[in-house]
């Protein structure tokens, strides 16, 4: 028997709240049933080893970390089990509702303002009662576990423990590596993505805002024009070509050189433009083309900029295209919720979206000209009712992955030369597609419209996974595990603008363009008054020679941040 054991012998056990404790050796016994019941249930869905060891290492260190404070070993256990399975809860439901799972920063983000919780009572009332239920019950739990828990666990002992299992958690964390940019949208690893967001939302915190920005800042805040007032200014198609880069960046590369013009502009030139994600994540590129401001700005918290900025940048490009008169429209190929893209958009000035279903898409990657078809059937509604000019945003997916699958087999085009990787060849034959539908997509244009004048600004959003092995990359690896150096060929993309009866200024010379300067390149093709932090924004360009967050005197940039943020432009909490 323990020492424990030994002086409850001729006592009376003690009661709190009328609730009777019990007996040192059975809260054991009580406590290692829960662990293992929590163990089973849970144990395999958080991914490998390696994350499974990290996830079980954190929750026990919480709970050592209990038992050192309490010395009672039933409450750790019972409180930490009620704490994993809430937070398996939460980052399940977000996971289906928004495709994203549980962020430390959500605890913040949602619970620290009455209009995020009033916006989760309105539009998800049925899993906030759900989850505020789950988390009253685990708290009562706990309650009831602290009042018959009767160990008392030594202190010291608590300690090794809790230094124990940090040092496991720590050992796991290494080993599983840093956290591959597209981990929130995986199911299963709830627990691994909670803990792992931890240090990111410390940083965040201890620098008091998301956006990286400089103390001071000298200038007067920006102003905003209210209106412009234009005479007949262009329509805008902004094309957002999925995992397209010109197969010119890698000279090894045998291929249909017919090809590059689809990479040119109207003064036949290729302008290649920067981005800051390789293989996917699209929505970072287009957070910095639409906000200005670069993702990396945001450091850790740099994949939810679109979640976590809803509503908090209020000089988008849409923003001022709608001060001059635009009407602004999204044909998205994906459900309008993925990512919380329609809240976002919607926010950023962009609230008619017309997305996968919206369409009628058989499948997300349907052919570019079947996305054509549907914004060119929503011109001729638009200019039969309404003379305002048209902003029109469009998504492409035929050019993305997987490449195993030959696309559109019955169509005849020209893949890659002998002994090209089958997956460049396959995405080569796409590109070939590609380029046929904005042929007619132009031609359509000037058939239909004869009389309008449109601006189309084209950009690709990142490089395909095909170029990986290209760039020294194994073939099985996957996007997000290509790790690349700021300025490797694998961020460089294009932007091309044209016009149909209208003629775009002349485009920077600059060599590669970061994406946050595409917006005011943007408004600047199209001839638009331009607001002060979009001057600013093409003065910068200048000074650090088209990078932005690596821009050689990064104070530049530190200090444009500032202005933002003080003229109210960018609220960055």
């Amino acid at each position: 028997m323990t020492d424990q054991t030994v002086g409850y012998i001729g006592k009376a056990p003690r009661t709190r709240f009328g609730l009777r404790e019990l007996r040192p050796a059975t809260t054991y016994w009580l406590a290692a049933a829960i662990t293992l019941i929590v163990l089973a249930v849970r144990w395999g869905t958080e991914g490998g080893p390696a994350t499974s060891i990290f996830a079980l290492a954190v929750c026990l260190t919480l709970a050592a970390v209990l038992v050192l404070l309490t010395r009672r070993i039933l409450f750790a256990t019972v409180t930490v089990s009620g704490l994993a399975l809430s937070i398996v809860l939460g980052a399940s439901i977000k996971l289906k509702k928004m495709n994203m799972v549980m962020h430390a920063y959500d605890l913040l983000f949602y619970l620290s303002s009455w209009s995020t919780v009033t916006y989760l009572w309105h539009d998800y009332r049925r899993y906030f009662v759900s989850i505020l239920a789950a988390v009253f019950v685990a708290a009562l739990a706990s309650a009831i576990a602290f009042c018959v828990d009767g160990s008392r666990v030594p202190r010291r002992h608590a300690a090794l423990a809790a230094a124990l299992f940090a040092t496991i958690a720590y050992g796991a964390s290494v080993a599983k590596g840093e956290r591959r940019h597209t981990e929130f949208a995986y199911a299963g690893q709830y627990l691994t993505f909670f803990f792992s967001s931890w240090p990111e939302t410390l940083a965040a915190l201890w620098r008091g805002q998301l956006l990286e920005a400089a103390l001071k800042a000298p200038g007067p805040p920006f102003s905003v024009p209210e209106q412009c007032a234009l005479r007949k200014p262009p329509h805008i198609l902004l094309i957002h070509q999925e995992s397209v880069a010109p197969p010119s960046y890698f000279p090894q590369l045998v291929y249909d050189r017919a090809l590059d013009s689809f990479f040119h502009s109207a003064d036949g030139r290729l302008h290649k433009l920067r981005v800051e994600t390789y293989g996917g994540a699209s929505w970072l590129t287009e957070f910095s083309l639409l906000a200005g401001v670069s993702t990396y700005s945001f450091g850790g918290m740099r994949s939810f900029v679109q979640l976590l900025m809803a509503g908090k940048v209020h000089d988008t490009v849409p923003h001022v295209l709608a001060q001059c008169g635009y009407r602004n429209v999204v044909f998205y190929p994906m459900l309008r919720n993925f990512v919380s893209n329609d809240k976002f958009y919607a926010a950023a000035g962009l609230p008619e979206i017309f997305d996968v279903q919206d369409q009628g898409a058989k499948r997300v990657n349907e052919r570019d000209r079947f996305y054509y078809a549907n914004a060119l059937a929503e011109m001729e509604r638009h200019f039969a009712r309404s003379d305002k000019p048209l902003f029109t945003f469009i998504q492409t997916m035929s050019t993305h992955w997987p490449y195993d699958v030959t696309y559109e087999p019955e169509e005849e085009v020209a893949g890659g030369g002998a002994g090209t990787d089958p997956e460049m060849h396959e995405y080569l034959r796409r590109l070939a597609l590609a380029k046929r539908d904005y042929e007619f997509l132009k031609s359509e244009l000037a058939r239909r419209f004869p009389g309008q004048p449109f601006l189309i600004f084209r950009y690709g959003d990142h490089q395909p996974v095909a170029t990986r092995t290209l760039l020294g990359f194994d073939e099985k690896l996957e996007a997000e595990d290509v790790l690349l150096e700021v300025d490797s060929v694998g961020f460089l993309t294009f932007y091309a603008v044209e016009g149909i009866n209208y003629r775009p200024p002349d485009l920077p010379a600059i060599d590669v363009i970061d994406v946050p300067y595409l917006g005011a390149i943007l408004l600047q093709a199209a001839q638009l008054p331009m607001s002060d932090a979009y001057k600013e924004r093409l003065r910068l360009m200048e000074v650090c020679e088209g990078r932005y967050y690596s821009c050689p005197d990064r104070r530049e940039i530190l200090r444009f941040h500032r202005r933002l943020i003080d003229s109210g432009l960018i609220e960055a909490r």
